[in-house]
């Protein structure tokens, strides 16, 4: 039988896990994503988190981005704020613009961080060039322009 242009989300999974097995980040951080999502795999935001950090520490952004809203939600690891921001920082140190983003928000209103407004919007200002649309939405609502 060829392709039925459906997707089979367990395939997805195989594929994902042979590649992650093998030390590819991106293959780690979609098998996160599957576990997250309940996406091919029985949904366990414990097995999310250890394969975010498989590809977090190969510098995969989205892996740190993701790893840091586990931190920031409680997904799968207890909640803790600094360890949140610290990996959207190492994913926005690499032009991430969700990541971006939610540092952004984060010292704009001081969650997890001391309130800093100018490096909250510079970070912001990054992810709307890289047309981040939430990003140009928290700009627009705080009056500030982004290009």
């Amino acid at each position: 039988m060829g392709y039925t242009g459906r997707a089979d989300p367990q395939t997805a999974v195989e594929w994902y896990r042979k590649a992650a097995e093998q030390g590819n980040s991106d293959a780690q951080c979609n098998l996160g994503y599957c576990y997250a999502n309940g996406n091919g795999v029985k949904k366990n935001q414990q097995q999310a988190v250890t394969w975010y950090l498989k590809a977090a520490n190969q510098n995969n952004a989205v892996a740190q981005y993701n790893l840091g809203l586990a931190y920031d939600d409680g997904a799968g690891v207890k909640q803790d704020l600094s360890k949140a921001i610290e990996w959207y920082t190492k994913a926005a140190n690499q032009n991430y613009g969700p990541a971006q983003t939610n540092l952004g928000y984060c010292y704009i209103n001081g969650r997890g961080v001391a309130v800093n407004k100018m490096k909250g919007i510079e970070l912001l200002r990054k992810a709307a060039k890289q047309g981040n649309d939430q990003a140009k939405t928290i700009l627009s609502e705080m009056g500030e322009k982004w290009d």
